[in-house]
């Protein structure tokens, strides 16, 4: 197939951005912010150079405050140090071509009393604790359960809207081309939308419409600050990671789709199988149907996905552009790769979380590989 006929490589306008193909890098924990502080440093800014060839990068995703964050070692956006240690990555991305998208994060319940703030409970929509959820507290932790949260105070909500708008804010001054709002693999924001960790009985809990409103108000404030073209939002409506279901999710996720729609914000990424690529029972179709129908801006698909099957669903109008994950820890030029048809380095899942340049800096790219042979 010619570049010029692959689905792949055909370019797209996501708002005002101009993208040179449809190969998105996922948003990816790594866990190498530099210490104390959750601050992104120089290593973090040629591994993120190293991938700016991808149509669009969404950065690992970075909690929004202090209470926002859910594991040791990722990134804030919350604190000065912060800003400028992003600025190093998005200058650097830049300066190689690229375009990057922060991802906007909140946890909730998937914390510990460790890494909040004073000790405290980590918060939730309402305290149910998620059953087989883990997290990791330090560098010799291993993983840890997390505990029961605490139930957020109503009047607690329009604080939790600050928190995502001050990111917001942030990422702009650290000059990210625009944001994702992670709503997605059982964090905050997907607590609220899906019935199993909402019980909540005031107007952010019960019908969906209820669920919907805090994260409804999230992306508000969010529109607020970058414009709706600049905005996106990333969701898991069939996923089950950090103990997570909901009761209808064609009509939960189709709703929002359509509130969403309404808002105009310039996309929304699927995760269109269970987080971790589960694919007993296929994606989700009727879901994914729901949506497609309430949403009519750029539709971006996530899970597990290879070259391939990018095309074909690009091609059959399922999806509009595609984020891979693991393929682009391991593949740096992974769009080059996609149009050589070359062979994929192999990811070592043992160097994904913390750690330092092995598994993350130290990838081949085609070019290193043929200069070694």
């Amino acid at each position: 197939m010619s570049n010029q006929n692959d689905p792949l490589f055909q370019p797209h306008h996501l708002g005002e951005l101009a993208l040179p193909n449809r190969i998105l890098m996922s948003p990816l924990t790594r866990s190498r912010s530099s210490q104390p502080g959750d601050i992104p440093n120089d290593m973090n800014a040629r591994y993120y150079q190293q991938r700016a060839s991808a149509g669009l990068i969404l950065s690992e995703a970075t909690q929004v405050s202090p209470q926002g964050k859910g594991y040791a070692f990722t990134p804030g956006i919350h604190s000065q140090e912060q800003i400028e240690g992003w600025k190093k990555v998005t200058g650097a991305v830049h300066m190689a071509g690229g375009r990057i998208h922060m991802q906007l994060w909140h946890v909730g319940r998937i914390s510990h009393p460790d890494l909040q703030p004073n000790g405290e409970k980590p918060v939730a929509p309402s305290a149910i604790k998620p059953e087989g959820a883990k997290t990791f507290i330090s560098a010799d932790s291993g993983m840890v359960d997390i505990p029961e949260p605490r139930a957020l105070e109503t009047a607690e909500m329009t604080d939790i809207v600050e928190q995502y708008r001050q990111g917001a804010l942030n990422a702009k001054e650290a000059g990210f081309d625009g944001v994702e709002v992670h709503a997605a693999n059982g964090y905050l924001l997907d607590q609220f939308i899906k019935s199993g960790s909402n019980h909540r009985t005031d107007e952010y809990g019960g019908s969906v419409e209820n669920r919907l409103r805090l994260p409804l108000m999230v992306v508000e404030a969010v529109i607020d600050v970058w414009g709706k073209d600049k905005v996106g939002v990333r969701v898991s409506p069939t996923g089950s990671f950090n103990a997570m279901d909901d009761d209808n999710p064609a009509e939960t996720f189709g709703t929002f789709a359509r509130h969403l729609n309404d808002l105009g914000i310039a996309y929304i990424e699927v995760v269109e199988d269970s987080f971790q690529g589960n694919h007993a029972n296929g994606r989700p179709e009727e879901v994914i149907d729901a949506i497609r129908a309430g949403f009519k801006g750029t539709y971006i698909a996530n899970g597990a996905y290879t070259a391939d099957e990018a095309r074909k669903r690009i091609d059959e109008g399922r999806c509009d552009l595609v984020t891979f994950g693991r393929p682009f820890i391991a593949n740096p030029d992974l769009p080059e790769r996609f149009r050589q048809n070359a062979p994929l380095n192999d990811w070592d899942d043992s160097t994904f979380y913390g750690g330092d340049e092995h598994g993350y800096t130290d990838y081949p790219t085609l070019i290193e590989l043929e200069k070694s042979a």
